[in-house]
């Protein structure tokens, strides 16, 4: 996950989380409005026929009573009442249709109403059942107030309701004080039952106006109420419970009240009206409270969201701005870690692969700074410095081997040179035994040979290999020269213009490149075939092709094996490939020279390597010096030379092997003789080639042969006389030898030549398949 996203979501999640706490809450406190609001309404609508219904219950109850009791004009009281009652009841029944209230309980007590009627105009049963009834109906009523207007989820309006119900329940102990008074009747006489119901009204209303009622009054509800309770029928109602209580007389079948009980009724329906009026003052103030408490809970949740909404803004920009902080931050450092990855770094390496000073400027400092990215930078930058201490060290090693390496070929070299040499003098001394020549010019090709891997040591090792020429060569000599380096140098054959010449300076470097190439292309072809080698102007300067006959290749192997020629390789992939060390050193002339090295594939089903010298490296030739003919390949046929006839001029050790093969036809013109100088054997001598001396990084190089000095001029070459090298033992006439021919060749040569080509094509699929990775 990008850290742009991880930023955006330690964004995201307190910002979902605080939305949905903050919609979780307003919806809490918008349905806690809705149902303050559902509360007043219903409080205005059915709360008033309610209380009146309850008070009329009351009356119903005392006027059934008296009935009972057989007072006066308790008749006509208790049909006025019941008719109040049958009022008040159709007014709630019409009003209370709201299924989620809890108002279905008191309709279901009222339909009962009728039955306890008959029951009391009849006398069927006691009295205390039927007025049961109506105490019990009372009391859903007040359940009622207490469950759907208490507003229990709000504590402050459940504090302001609670003297609404606990005056309810003290307004009904009154009236039920007021019931079993009217039970006594004319008599004044009630049973024990009677007695112990008045009691336990009595108890319960003092205790309710002393501890619910009067410590949660408001102080103008309290006025009110000192007013109610200090008023003459107050005082009249406490004094005749008090002597209820205490001037009682016991009968036999219950008590006898006392006489002060004749002035309760009127006194009870003067402070019954005043209680009346302060249960609704009550009422009111509390619906009063939840309608202002519903309207600052909606501004409330305004608010709330509002608030929200401008937090939920605020976290937005500052993360957008922190993030976009961050992340520029982040990118800077992203763009000077891929510059220093990608420029400085690479830079720096290969001027320590080259032995150059590192400017420290150029490299990441340690900048000290304590937050993330400031550390982050510090680690890149001590990172960094760790690499290029590691690349100093590396590139101080591979100088010095390099030099170690220099050194060794340089001395190896010098044993190579003398080596040489010694092949040399013995070919002079014993150049008139054939089979021995032969053999020595077998090991002097070996030696040269030698002397060429030495020499790719030398340049693998950073050296460079000096060149001894010091005038121009023509691209013909150049291209003798270079086939003279490989061991099969015979199946060689060369194409090239004289007027070209190359500098002096570069004669080393391309003889050893296209040496390479063209042992490369003798190793890997059929051993029968020809190699040819070709040069040419071309519009970007000098274009060399070798061609041969060699196995096919993939194009993607020749893709991979160019990549290795048009730039030098680094050591690292020279240690994974070091069985074609051929390649790199051919790359890492090319890139000295600056030439191009391009192998593809050959119209006959072999390779082609095209290599294009720059125009820098060429001269014009001298049109007027002579040229040497160029002799086709032959049959190698070395034979001593015993007396010291005149020799054909040669300039290198293949033209020795052409001087020494069958001689050419009687018509053949002959060049203009050349001064040659000659061993003591009669044998043309080797023009010597400076040994490999050690780079320009080794202090002191080393001692180098004197080469054999040649004439400035070049006169023409001597002319070939046939017969005149010939052997001693050989001078005899006899049968000229048939050349072979490919057509007239035995089963068992073309055998031979056939399990040489396999075996070479086995050969190179080896090497193919340890090129793969």
């Amino acid at each position: 996950m990008r850290l742009r996203t991880l930023l955006i979501w330690l964004a995201v999640v307190p910002t979902v989380a605080m939305g949905t706490q903050v919609t979780v809450t307003a919806q809490r406190l918008l349905a806690q409005s809705e149902k303050l609001r559902s509360d007043v309404a219903a409080a205005e609508q059915v709360g008033a026929p309610l209380y009146t219904l309850m008070v009329d219950m009351q009356a119903e109850r005392t006027a059934t009573a008296a009935r009972w009791a057989g007072s006066d004009n308790s008749e006509g009281e208790l049909r006025v009442r019941r008719e109040a009652t049958d009022l008040a009841a159709a007014e709630f029944r019409r009003l209370a249709v709201d299924p989620s209230r809890s108002f279905s309980e008191v309709t279901r007590q009222l339909e009962k109403l009728a039955e306890y009627r008959q029951r009391a105009d009849a006398r069927i049963g006691a009295a205390d059942s039927t007025l049961a009834y109506y105490s019990e109906v009372i009391g859903k009523v007040i359940q009622v107030y207490q469950q759907e207007f208490s507003h229990a989820e709000d504590a402050e309006l459940a504090q302001a309701s609670r003297p609404v119900v606990s005056m309810l329940q003290a307004t009904e102990m009154v009236a039920r004080e007021d019931t079993v008074l009217a039970l006594a009747g004319p008599s004044g006489e009630l049973t024990f039952v009677g007695y112990d119901q008045f009691v336990s009204a009595l108890g319960a209303q003092r205790y309710l106006h002393e501890a619910l009622i009067v410590p949660h009054l408001t102080a103008r509800d309290q006025r009110f109420y000192d007013r109610v309770v200090g008023s003459a029928d107050w005082q009249t109602k406490t004094r005749i419970e008090s002597a209820v209580l205490s001037g009682h007389k016991d009968i036999v079948t219950g008590i006898k009240l006392p006489a002060e009980v004749g002035g309760w009724s009127s006194a009870h329906a003067n402070f019954s009206v005043q209680m009346t009026t302060l249960n609704i003052d009550l009422a009111r103030s509390v619906l009063a409270r939840g309608e202002a408490k519903a309207g600052e809970l909606q501004t409330e949740v305004a608010w709330l969201i509002g608030g929200s909404a401008g937090g939920l803004l605020a976290v937005v920009v500052v993360v957008f701005f922190t993030t976009r902080s961050v992340l520029r931050r982040l990118n800077d450092l992203h763009e000077r870690t891929v510059t220093v990855a990608e420029e400085t770094l690479p830079d720096v390496v290969a001027r320590l692969q080259r032995g150059q000073s590192v400017d420290p400027d150029a490299l990441p400092a340690v900048t000290g700074d304590r937050d993330e990215v400031g550390r982050i930078s510090d680690a890149f930058a001590r990172a960094v410095e760790v690499s290029v201490d590691g690349h100093r060290r590396l590139a101080a090693e591979r100088h010095g081997f390099g030099l170690f390496a220099s050194g060794i070929a340089s001395r190896t070299g010098n044993l190579v040179s003398r080596q040489l040499s010694l092949t040399e003098d013995l070919q002079d001394t014993f150049g008139h035994d054939e089979a021995l020549l032969a053999e020595l010019m077998r090991a002097d090709q070996l030696t040269v040979g030698m002397r060429r891997q030495i020499e790719n040591l030398l340049i693998l090792a950073g050296g460079e290999v000096p060149d001894p020429h010091t005038e121009p060569m023509r691209v013909a000599d150049l291209l003798r020269e270079a086939a003279a380096e490989v061991e099969d140098f015979r199946r060689i054959e060369r194409q090239a213009l004289d007027e070209t010449s190359v500098e002096p300076s570069a004669i080393s470097q391309i003889s050893h490149l296209l040496a390479e190439l063209l042992d490369n292309a003798t190793r890997f072809s059929p051993p029968k075939s020809k190699v040819v080698i070709r040069a040419e102007l071309v519009t970007d300067g000098l274009s060399v092709e070798i061609e041969d006959r060699g196995p096919r290749v993939s194009p993607e192997r020749y893709e991979e094996m160019n990549g290795r020629l048009h730039e030098a390789p680094p050591y690292s992939v020279l240690a994974q490939n070091a069985h074609r060390l051929g390649l790199f050193v051919v790359g890492h002339l090319a890139d000295q020279l600056g030439a191009t090295v391009t192998l593809r594939r050959s119209v006959y089903g072999g390779t082609s390597a095209v290599v294009i010298l720059p125009r820098q490296l060429l001269v014009a030739s001298d049109p007027q010096a002579p040229r040497e003919i160029e002799p086709q390949p032959r049959v190698l046929e070395l034979l001593p030379a015993p007396t010291r006839a005149p020799a054909a001029s040669v300039s290198s050790e293949p033209a020795v092997r052409e001087a020494a093969a069958e001689p050419a036809p009687a018509t053949e013109p002959a060049p203009e003789p050349e001064p040659v100088v000659h061993t003591s054997a009669g044998l043309p001598s080797r023009r010597a080639k400076a040994p490999v001396a050690v780079a320009t990084a080794v202090s002191a190089p080393a001692p180098a042969l004197v080469p054999v000095p040649v004439p400035a001029a070049r006169p023409a070459l001597p002319e070939r006389v046939p017969q005149t090298h010939i052997a001693e033992q050989l001078r005899e006439p006899r049968a000229q030898e048939s050349v072979v021919r490919p057509d007239t060749a035995t089963p068992e040569e073309v055998a031979d030549a056939w399990a040489d080509y396999e075996q070479g094509t086995q050969t190179v699929e080896e090497e193919l398949r340890r090129d793969q990775p």
